[in-house]
């Protein structure tokens, strides 16, 4: 493993090194064509941003690659790579069109994957007030990182479980449907309804089959319904489109208070006596609040401080449960004594379920220049702590790392180590945590 790791340390050190001495600072903000030579509020950009992942996994017992038993695995992949195309046509109507693709990993199918992540254009009723937009949207609840701003992720990677149905009844976290956001005062808003996707031409990880416990519905969808609101104490953030910051590394002293909910009816279902096969529907009802702060602690040394803690009271049916990993390494388990350890490979651990749920987040930026003209660093940490109603025990997950940010966070280099848990189901069907499982990954992101 140390051989494999310090391989990957030279190369990307050499990609960091070398694309830093080249990234100018007219690329800061992307890369902007302004349609009213007197108005530089009316503009055509595009931005992109693409994080490059090399990492050493401790495979969860029972995990295979291609039906072979691996216990670590050593890899690379491209986590995300985004490219988008926004702008401002008019000072009423905006749009927003992001195109990308998600973990890209040697078990990935080849030539395929790339898809249309947002596509939506609003329309300013009241001017900063109410907008009215449509399309293919993020604009969610029940929480901040319902839908990230994937180019400022304060640690490395957004906290999974707050992306309530990924991939299930929508498209990475996006829908089809209508949105409306605005600013009352210091309350910002955006409050959506949209038209959920069929569960069958979901990805299918993670979704256990019809059984005693509540799993994603295969009937006809009804509309879903979500929310969130921020009441935004000091500096205003933007709402232009539907992700939200992570970190403004000092840019910014933001402190905000926030809540939301998300609403589906009938969206699981399960047995209601498995021998009869009595189909009965049960509505996901999500709530949670949250706190987010992110401010210069010294403006002279450019030094800066982010904090984020969220409780969520999660309701997806009766004895609902998700094991997911990204980007996994590995595809299947030879454990066969339930179909929750059949999903149960690789990376992945119990990320979302019907119960409690609590999250914290936090980094320091340190001075700015720390290594003359090569940037800073800032290091991080995150814990999520569950009580799902299903697992025997109580689940936790937590990250510490370190950010070379060698230009902000358009191009920095991240070391991150995670500490996961691994469930089994024991022999009177109960989930118990039977041991835990690291993995090492070192990221490079590149963004403008």
């Amino acid at each position: 493993m140390k051989n494999n790791l310090r391989v990957i340390a030279a190369l990307l050190c050499s990609i960091v090194t070398n694309a830093h001495a080249q990234f100018p600072d007219k690329l800061k903000n992307g890369l902007r064509y302004y349609t009213d030579s007197k108005d530089s509020s009316r503009y055509i950009g595009f931005g992109m941003t693409a994080q490059l992942w090399a990492r050493n996994t401790s495979n969860n017992p029972y995990s295979l690659v291609q039906g072979t038993p691996q216990n670590n695995t050593t890899d690379f992949s491209i986590r995300r790579i985004r490219f988008v195309l926004s702008g401002a046509i008019s000072d009423r109507v905006n749009f927003f069109v992001q195109f990308g693709q998600n973990s890209l990993n040697y078990l990935s199918a080849r030539k395929a994957g790339s898809f249309f992540h947002d596509a939506t254009a609003d329309y300013a009723i009241v001017k900063k007030h109410l907008s009215v937009g449509v399309g293919l949207n993020g604009f969610n609840g029940p929480s901040r990182f319902a839908n990230a701003s994937v180019a400022s992720i304060a640690v490395l990677d957004v906290p999974a479980y707050q992306e309530v149905t990924n991939d299930t009844y929508d498209q990475n976290v996006r829908r089809l449907g209508m949105y409306m956001k605005g600013k009352l005062g210091k309350l910002d808003y955006r409050l959506s309804v949209g038209k959920p996707f069929v569960i069958q031409t979901a990805s299918g990880s993670g979704i256990e089959p019809i059984n005693a416990n509540a799993v994603f519905s295969t009937r006809p969808p009804a509309m879903n319904t979500q929310g969130y609101f921020m009441y935004q104490f000091l500096d205003q953030e933007s709402n232009f489109s539907s992700g939200t910051t992570g970190t403004y590394l000092g840019r910014k002293k933001v402190f905000n208070i926030g809540a939301g909910f998300n609403h589906q009816k009938n969206a699981m279902m399960r047995y209601a006596d498995v021998a009869l096969k009595d189909t009965v529907g049960e509505a996901i009802n999500l709530f949670a609040v949250d706190v987010f702060y992110d401010a210069p602690v010294s403006e002279e040394k450019g030094t800066a401080y982010n904090f984020y803690a969220s409780f969520s009271r999660y309701n997806y049916g009766t004895g609902f449960i998700r094991v997911a990993g990204a980007d996994n390494p590995a595809n299947g388990s030879y454990n066969t004594g339930s179909t929750f350890s059949k999903l149960n490979f690789g990376n992945a651990f119990p990320v979302i379920g019907s119960g409690n749920v609590a999250y914290l987040q936090t980094a320091y930026k340190l001075k700015d220049r720390l290594f003359g003209n090569e940037g800073t660093l800032q290091p991080f940490a995150d814990l999520q702590y569950a009580k799902y109603d299903r697992l025997n025990d109580r689940m936790y997950v937590f990250d510490i790392g370190l950010h070379w940010l060698l230009y902000g966070n358009n191009t920095k280099l991240t070391l991150n180590y995670q500490n996961r848990p691994y469930f089994e189901q024991d022999a009177n069907g109960a989930l118990v945590q039977r041991s835990r499982r690291g993995e090492l990954v070192l990221q490079y992101q590149l963004s403008f």
